[in-house]
Order: structure tokens, then C-alpha cells, then sequence
């Protein structure tokens, strides 16, 4: 194999998704020559041109813009008992690939945690009783205040150009918005979405049975935008092809639509694709790093020396090339001694779908986020500690798409043939659902390492999953369900299916849920039990960040978006302020 060594430079930035294409300018802007290395392909606008994303079967089903297993596959098991096996075919999530990334394909829901998610660790010392929770639970707050998050989420509002309604402005509760969020700075930048039949049917029940609905926070935008970077989007024409889609109308934010056409512009900033990194170069200390080493699409070993080091892939290889490297203590569940891998978290959903005879939802226009949720059901909201498990949901009305395929039919109908084709006929645009998303928390034997039997193309181990629902998360399931089905009593349908976790549930993974998966290399306050300091910089190589959501230390109600954005941000402000001037720890261990 060739070796190769590139031209040194600032910063070189591992994955150019949201977190990567977020530092990429924020560094840029300060002067820096920073490099991007992307393992996908390039992904430019004109490939996304109308009416090319608008192909279910290509992009839905075939996951045309998602990474591929043989290219990022991870073994799974429940418990340290087993041994994990690969995963052939993506099912609970689906990790984005190449330029853009997973903020490529995302629905569009940009919805803040609360102050309650930001501190949970502090609201349960305070709500529960002592040995009430699970004693394998290790909740953790976020190492900031939301005094001091708050400026960077409202930085990543003005960037997507969020659309919404405002529920909480500078301590005043507002009409018609979310009165559980946290003070805002200002109101949300453009209005919210239009109602959909569904949605209105949900709001109006859910706030007659004493309930707070408002409308999803959309990263569709509204109207047109031109966010802080000078990038412009469009007015979304509620095609309906938002999620698992690029969009074909400039109107879903992304790393494309705000950011990138900026920063390709600028003469310090150039990236590559087709360049699979496969570790961090350490110096003899193994207290900074050198660069990065990676494989280039001509199968060549390329070694990129750079300052600074950004991993700013999806979470999963993020974690994995700190394992590869040495980045950190691996962890170990039985002695609990090490950091990297440990508080992995997913999240569980659950709906109920409602037929009706004498209803159409026209579920072809919408918009990805279209929607009305309540936010009633989060912490500190209602009597979890009277329940006996810790967390919540946003349960929500929504409608993403009315792509025909997998189109919820009443119970009974043939999953085949002429049945299903009069089921079709029938029903098709008559069903709305009610749906949870939930938290998810943290425990001690739920963690990532490398799987000791199953290697990559290039020879390295792959990233190993152990996971499975635990009781707290199941019982929550449970309430949330009675909930649901409460308010679709309301509703009065002609038929209804539900899909909810029983107590005796396992996780399957065949079964899409959603990619925001969690932790493995956590912010936190000590090095102890964090891999990451406040603002995101590694207790060990104080010359590598890794912003993204392998730093929460588990996983809230609220979509993770928002608050990948705000801590890039918090990030590269820390880079920029403090790490320029005076290079090593920005916290003191």
C-alpha cells in the first residue's frame, strides 16, 4: 500500500455532517486552513434537483444515501453473555453517508431539550427517593448551564432558519407554544408550519383533555431564510419527501442548503471524499495528536498531519476511532473503570394508527416535521416518581409522508394480493396516527467496545453493541400507552392498530425506530467516568474535540439535533477564544 503524506494543515475534520460543516466555517472564519475528510461520496444539490429525491423505492427502501453494512457494520447483542452478531441489513437506525450526512436525510424536527433534560441527574437526586431507580442507572447532567447553551442553540435556530411557534420568550410563557421549554433568547426566527387534518384533529383533543399541544419545530422552513452565514432556503412546498430524502427544494435545512455552499467558497477550506479514516496519530507523549492516517479512494494510506483534530462523524465512528486509537480508557461494565464506550443509548417509539371512514388526510402534502405535540409527559412534568420510573416522551400527531409504500392498513387486511390491493383502494389517505418518542437512559452494562471476531474490509475490529429495554423504559412505554390510547378513545376512529413495547419486550433490531443514538463518549465533569470535558475536548489528547451525540450522557425525549448544533457551536467558540491562545486543557481535570 502507497504512503502518502498530504500537506500539513490547522484543523482536519473527520466526517462532514452537521457537527463537521458547522466547525468547518466557524474555523474557517477565524483564519484557520482547515481540511475535511469524508468517507462518502460527494452529495451536491444538483443531484437532489426536483424530481429526482422523490423515489420512494430508491431512497426509502434502498437507502440510496445511507452508508452501507459492509462499509459501517457493527455487531449487536442483548447482554455480556452473548456473543454479538453483524448486522446485514439496517433495520432500528440507519446512519447517513457522505457529504451532509445523516443531516441529510433527517426528518426536520428541531426541538430543544428542556432545562429539566439539561440536569437530569440533578432533578432525580432531588424527585426520587434513594434506591428508587434501577441501581444500574447512571444518569449524568450535561456539563453546562442552560444559561450558557442557550446562545448556541438560539445560533442554530438562525442557521436552519427553525420554524415554529414560541412558547417561552426570556421567562415569559407564550400563547400557543411549548410553556415546558426553556427561556428563549428570541422568538423563534420564522412561523410555524401549516396544520394538517391530522394534526388539528390531535391539537383540539389533546388541549380539551388539559394537555399543552403545539406545532413541531420545523427545520422546513416557512418562508424564505437567509440565516447568519448568508445561505438562503426556500419556502418548503410540502412535497412530503423529507425523511430518509435530500430535499429537492432548497427548504429543509442541512449541511448543504446552509453551510456548505458558504464555506466551499472560502480559499482556507477544502475537503475530500472517498477518504475512510482509520485512526488518530498520537505523539510519543499520547497527550496530542499529529494528524490522521486514512484510506483514499485509490486504496492509498494517506497521512494527514494536522493541530487540531475534529471527529465529527455519527456517533457509532466516532467512538470506534477512539477505540482504534487509543484515545481514552476503554470501558469495562464489570469494573467500571474507563470511558470510552460506556452510556450508550437509543430510544424507543410506539403509535397507534386511527382509520376513518368519512375522513381524508391527504397525506401526500405535508412537510417532513408537519405536526402538533405536547411535551406534558417529560421530566418534571408530571408524577414520575409516583409511577416509579424516570423519563418521558413527546407524544405527537404527525405527518411525515404519504409515500405509498408500507401505508398502515386496518387490522385484518392481507399484507399481499388482491386483498391488500382493495385494502389500498379502500383506505389509503384515511389513517392518522398518535405516536410517542421517548427517553432513554443510561445504564452500566449498555456500552460499546470492539467486537473481538469481527473485522472490517481493512482489518479493524468492529464497533459491538450491548444493549436491550430495561423495566424503567418499559414501564414508562406502558403509561404512554394509556395515554395514547386515551386520546384516540377521543378520537372516536373506525378501527385502530396499536404498536407499543410490553413489559417482557426486547429490542429488535429489524425494526426502524430512529438513528438518534447516543453516548459511548460522554461529556462530563470528571475524566474519572467522561471521555469529553464541557466542550467536548478529550480529557486524554487535549488536540482532539468530538462534538456530536456520542456526548450526551443519555438519551431525552427531544430530538438531538438542536443540541448537536449547540454544542458544535459551544465548541468551536471555546476552540477560538481559549485553545488558539493557549493550546492544551480547557478544563482542568
Amino acid at each position: 500500500m502507497t504512503n502518502i503524506t498530504n500537506d500539513e494543515v490547522d484543523v482536519v475534520i473527520v466526517g462532514l455532517g452537521w457537527a463537521g460543516s458547522i466547525m468547518a466555517i466557524e474555523l474557517a472564519k477565524e483564519g484557520l486552513k482547515v481540511r475535511a475528510l469524508e468517507r462518502g461520496p460527494e452529495r451536491p444539490p444538483e443531484d437532489f434537483a426536483y424530481p429526482k429525491p422523490a423515489d420512494q423505492y430508491a431512497y426509502a427502501i434502498r437507502n440510496k444515501v445511507f452508508v452501507t453494512p459492509r462499509d459501517a457494520a457493527l455487531t449487536v447483542r442483548y447482554n455480556t453473555g452473548e456473543t454479538a452478531l453483524p448486522t446485514r441489513k439496517w433495520g432500528a437506525f440507519v446512519p447517513g453517508n457522505g457529504v451532509g450526512g445523516s443531516g441529510l436525510h433527517w426528518t426536520g424536527v428541531l426541538i430543544r431539550p428542556t432545562q429539566t433534560d439539561i440536569k437530569l441527574k440533578t432533578y432525580a437526586d432531588q424527585a426520587y427517593k434513594r434506591g428508587a431507580l434501577d441501581p444500574d442507572m447512571r444518569i449524568k447532567d450535561f456539563p453546562f448551564t442552560w444559561e450558557e447553551i442557550e446562545p448556541h442553540m438560539d445560533k442554530f435556530d438562525k442557521i436552519c432558519g427553525l420554524s415554529g411557534t414560541t412558547g417561552n420568550l426570556g421567562g415569559q410563557i407564550q400563547p400557543g407554544g411549548d410553556p415546558f421549554e426553556g427561556p428563549r433568547s428570541n422568538p423563534y426566527p420564522l412561523p410555524a408550519l401549516h396544520d394538517t387534518l391530522n394534526s388539528s384533529l390531535f391539537a383540539a383533543t389533546a388541549r380539551k383533555m388539559g394537555y399543552h399541544p403545539f406545532p413541531n419545530p420545523s427545520a422546513n422552513v416557512t418562508q424564505a431564510w437567509t440565516n447568519p452565514y448568508g445561505a438562503q432556503l426556500a419556502p418548503c412546498n410540502y412535497c412530503g419527501f423529507c425523511s430518509k430524502y435530500p430535499c429537492l427544494n432548497y427548504s429543509k435545512a442541512s449541511p448543504q442548503t446552509t453551510i456548505l455552499d458558504v464555506v466551499k467558497r472560502m480559499p482556507n477550506f477544502d475537503y475530500k471524499t472517498g477518504a475512510n479514516v482509520i485512526r488518530v496519530d498520537l505523539h510519543a507523549d499520547k497527550k496530542t495528536a499529529k494528524g490522521v492516517t486514512y484510506i483514499d479512494e485509490q486504496q492509498r494510506e494517506v497521512f494527514q498531519p494536522a493541530k487540531i483534530v475534529i471527529l465529527s462523524s455519527f456517533q457509532f465512528a466516532n467512538v470506534r476511532l477512539m477505540l482504534l486509537s487509543g484515545i481514552g480508557e476503554p470501558y469495562n461494565p464489570i469494573t467500571e473503570r474507563g470511558v470510552i464506550g460506556r452510556n450508550y443509548a437509543f430510544l424507543s417509539v410506539g403509535d397507534a394508527t386511527l382509520f376513518f371512514k368519512d375522513k381524508h388526510f391527504n397525506p401526500f402534502a405535508t412537510a417532513g416535521a408537519t405536526g402538533e405535540m405536547f411535551n406534558d409527559i417529560s421530566p418534571g412534568n408530571f408524577d414520575g416518581p409516583g409511577l416509579g420510573f424516570i423519563g418521558g416522551a413527546k407524544i405527537h400527531s404527525s405527518q411525515a409522508s404519504g409515500a405509498p409504500i408500507g401505508t398502515a392498513l386496518p387490522p385484518g387486511t392481507p399484507a399481499w394480493g388482491k386483498g391488500w390491493k382493495e385494502g389500498m383502494v379502500d383506505w389509503y389517505g384515511r389513517a392518522m396516527k398518535v405516536s410517542i418518542s421517548t427517553s432513554c437512559m443510561a445504564y452500566r452494562g449498555h456500552y460499546l467496545d470492539l467486537d473481538p471476531n469481527y473485522k472490517d474490509p481493512w482489518g479493524q475490529p468492529l464497533l459491538r453493541m450491548t444493549f436491550d429495554w430495561r423495566q424503567n423504559e418499559l414501564k414508562l412505554q406502558r403509561h404512554l400507552r394509556g395515554i395514547v390510547l386515551d386520546i384516540a378513545k377521543e378520537l372516536k376512529p373506525d378501527a385502530m392498530s396499536e404498536n407499543f413495547l410490553g413489559l417482557d419486550s426486547h429490542w429488535d433490531i429489524t425494526k426502524y425506530v430512529s438513528t438518534h443514538n447516543v453516548g459511548g463518549a460522554i461529556m462530563g465533569t470528571s475524566p474519572r467516568d467522561s471521555a469529553l470535558n464541557r466542550y467536548t475536548q478529550s480529557w486524554d489528547v487535549h488536540n482532539v474535540f468530538v462534538p456530536g451525540g456520542n456526548a450526551f450522557p443519555q438519551n431525552f425525549q427531544a430530538n438531538p439535533t438542536a443540541l448537536i448544533g449547540a454544542i458544535t457551536l459551544f465548541a468551536a467558540e471555546a476552540i477560538k477564544q481559549q485553545y488558539l491562545k493557549n493550546p492544551g486543557p480547557l478544563v482542568q481535570a
